[in-house]
């Protein structure tokens, strides 16, 4: 069955342009990078995957695919957002480097289960920084929190 996750992959414009927020401006370790030079069905290319380790083992990925068109877009948190957990102290230490390195960044925002930070990288994917709060283990139990029937609300206030 699916123990954890390895990595999230994601499309980059530059890969060293990535490396340098990830890595230099966040802290995670380029873990590894390989080139893709033919796909399985056997058509040329020009890729480059790299990994960016996080503390538990796993890892943010990406690909530079220039021969491959991508809309590169600033998304919408409601759209895609990577939120990376870190501890609480690390928040306002991160927001102030992010605004004096001219990063867009914004919060503190209290989610009462967490609280968090939100920048956006290179290639306009939101990445939030998120701190759990002493009550996030009780908010995030689906036994206590009545995770099923509140989803179950929204489908039956949806179709009204």
């Amino acid at each position: 069955m699916i123990r954890k996750l390895h990595h999230n992959a994601y499309r980059c414009r530059d890969s060293e342009e990535t490396r340098r927020f990830y890595q230099d401006f966040l802290g995670l370790p380029l873990a590894e990078a390989f080139e893709i030079n033919e796909t399985k069905s056997g058509r040329k290319t020009s890729v480059l995957h790299s990994f960016y380790q996080l503390d538990d083992g796993s890892f943010l990925a990406f690909f530079e695919a220039p021969d491959m068109p991508f809309e590169f877009k600033e998304q919408h948190d409601f759209d895609l957002h990577i939120a990376l957990e870190v501890a609480p102290e690390v928040l306002p230490e991160m927001l102030a480097k992010g605004r004096a390195a001219g990063i867009e960044s914004r919060g503190i925002s209290d989610h009462k289960m967490v609280h968090s930070i939100y920048f956006r990288d290179p290639n306009g994917y939101v990445i939030e920084l998120a701190a759990k709060t002493p009550e996030h283990d009780r908010l995030m139990d689906a036994a206590l929190n009545g995770a099923r029937a509140k989803l179950e609300r929204w489908q039956q206030a949806k179709a009204h």
